[in-house]
């Protein structure tokens, strides 16, 4: 590849080519990270159909086979983690409530902190299920669909007014305002009205979920990108990351195999550090350079993260932050079956408080 000067009367020299220094290592990030995707995801069906048992059990009356609940199913419960971390951080306790939304959003953005918003990329099964339709989109139509720039930034805004929305309504609450929302009726089973949204789609929600799926075959990580708070939250918090994607100059080659490999549309190939709040840290732009030492995720002086390394840090995060829960007894919701046999079969006729 070539790199243009000028000379100092402004007239064109002729490009310097640069040499190739070919990688030697083989790269498998992409490799990682599908394991962690799929195993993710998985791990979401299993929580999802045992949580669905668990609420059969109550509303057959116990006739259904009697499973435990998985306080796993929390992790799809982030505005109860926010109220949580706001009741923990005034109060310095654990919510009895829910306390397993507080441990996984904790360890989510502990994540994000260290390796940027690498659950989007490495974990989250809405970001996975996302990430393949569109490149389903590619190979069939042999291209992926991008908005101009001016509609690309006023709808990436979109995720930053919900979380806007969700943060001013959780600031707003006191302590003891959380706590009891947390223990009303409707808090104590907003796990069980989630399931319930799904199980029972209205046609309005069947619609809009259908037309989201649909464009992201066509617009790259739509969801992700445009609308998702949850993301929009990650990737605040790792603008504080000590880790970014970097471009070295001498070694680079200037293909631009990086900005095209890039799943956010980052112009990776002409900034030297990587540091928007679109980056996931999914590696694809380090996994395609053909040069040696050129693109790197990496720490403060250079020093280079390896991919195996980044999936090891954030199965410590994630399994360890769970196993301390566990042992601390902060992890399972526990509510009498009483209170349970009567608010799970009449779930959906709990009033928001």
């Amino acid at each position: 590849m070539a790199t243009a000067l000028t000379h100092p009367d402004g007239t064109a020299a002729a490009p310097i080519k640069k040499k190739l220094v070919r990688r030697s290592d083989r790269d498998y990030s992409q490799r990682l990270r599908l394991t962690s995707q799929l195993s993710f995801l998985l791990l979401n069906v299993w929580i999802g159909v045992q949580f669905f048992f668990w609420v059969r059990f109550y509303e057959t009356g116990g006739s259904a086979p009697a499973v435990s609940r998985p306080a796993g199913v929390e992790g799809w419960l982030p505005i109860a983690g926010l109220m949580n971390l706001k009741y923990l951080l005034v109060t310095g306790s654990m919510p009895a409530i829910h306390p397993a939304s507080l441990v996984l959003l904790a360890s989510f953005l502990a994540i994000s902190l260290l390796l940027r918003k690498a659950f989007c990329s490495w974990l989250c099964p809405v970001g996975t299920v996302s990430e393949y339709l569109w490149k389903l989109g590619r190979r069939t139509f042999k291209r992926s669909f991008h908005l101009p720039r001016w509609a690309d930034l006023g709808l990436r805004s979109l995720k930053y007014l919900f979380l806007g929305f969700f943060a001013w309504a959780v600031v707003n609450m006191s302590a003891s305002d959380i706590d009891a929302f947390q223990r009303s009726p409707y808090g104590l089973i907003v796990d069980v009205r989630m399931l319930n949204f799904f199980r029972f789609l209205g046609t309005t929600a069947a619609v809009v979920v259908g037309v989201l799926a649909l464009l992201s075959i066509f617009v790259q990580n739509l969801w992700c990108r445009y609308l998702c708070p949850y993301g929009a939250l990650l990737g605040m918090v790792s603008l504080g990351s000590p880790t970014k994607i970097k471009r070295y100059a001498d070694p680079c080659i200037d293909c631009g195999k990086c900005a095209k490999a890039c799943p956010s549309a980052l112009a990776v190939d002409k900034l030297v550090t990587i540091r928007s709040v679109e980056c996931t840290g999914c590696l694809e732009c380090v996994a395609v350079c053909p040069t040696k030492d050129a693109l790197q995720f990496a720490l403060p002086q250079k020093t280079r993260l390896p991919s195996w390394a980044v999936a090891a840090t954030i199965a410590i995060i994630f399994f360890g932050g769970v196993a301390a829960a566990k042992l601390t007894s902060h992890w399972d919701t526990r509510i009498p079956d009483d209170v349970l046999n009567q608010l799970v079969p009449a779930a959906n006729e709990q009033a928001h408080p």
